[in-house]
């Protein structure tokens, strides 16, 4: 009687807390999702940035990974391949850049902003003129005076032209003005990079000048042994 009843008794109690329940896969999977979404589980993860941080630099040692294994040599070889890209990038950008760079010396005549014709560099001087800005006014003619040896094709166009060197070329197809071009270009140099001040007489003088270069005739390479001939 007793042993019957212990059993019945042990049982009612297995039943009651012993025996596992058992709940079906997915709502606990989708129980245990809801529980760890609390912000509790979370206070201590990565901001996005971080994140997004850290998802980088792990395509970074991806790739870099890759490229050691794919590289002949390992990470020896790889280093000689960056090192020759490095190289490479540093020559092409030398051979762009240069140009570029060197279009305008620092001792250019014409300013780097597009090309002007003569008209607009004499209307340019004119103007400075006007407002007494004499220096500007030498300036912009001499500029004027070069534009216009290039329009006339006495002077090939070229970039970085400084006014000496346009000065020793004009003089050689338009001799008899060759002292007044040298001196027109000193006056550009000192009023531009010697820090000098231009005033009403040097920026006259230079308007003669343009307007009598204007109408000279050019000295054509030969003609003084043809006529000797």
């Amino acid at each position: 009687m007793s042993g019957a009843g212990g059993t019945t008794a042990a049982r009612q109690a297995t039943g009651a807390g012993d025996i596992p329940v058992d709940t079906p896969r997915v709502p606990a999977r989708e129980a245990a999702e809801s529980e760890l979404s609390k912000p509790m589980y979370h206070e201590n993860d990565p901001n996005i940035l971080q994140r997004g941080l850290n998802h980088f630099w792990d395509w970074v040692a991806g790739v870099f990974d890759a490229a050691v294994s794919a590289a002949p040599g390992g990470p020896a070889g790889l280093a000689v391949l960056a090192l020759i890209l490095i190289g490479l990038a540093a020559a092409l950008w030398w051979q762009l850049g240069t140009p570029q760079r060197s279009s305008r010396t620092p001792d250019a005549l014409f300013e780097s902003d597009g090309p002007r014709s003569a008209a607009q560099h004499r209307a340019a001087a004119e103007a400075h003129a006007a407002a007494l800005r004499w220096t500007e006014a030498v300036q912009e003619r001499m500029r004027a005076i070069v534009r216009s040896l290039e329009e006339r094709a006495l002077l090939d166009p070229r970039p970085g032209r400084t006014a000496d060197e346009a000065a020793t070329e004009a003089g050689r197809a338009l001799p008899g003005h060759a002292t007044r071009l040298r001196s027109a270009a000193r006056d550009f140099d000192d009023v531009t990079y010697g820090g000098r001040t231009a005033g009403q007489p040097t920026y006259l003088a230079l308007r003669t000048l343009d307007t009598e270069l204007d109408e000279a005739k050019p000295v054509l390479p030969g003609a003084s042994r043809g006529a000797a001939g």
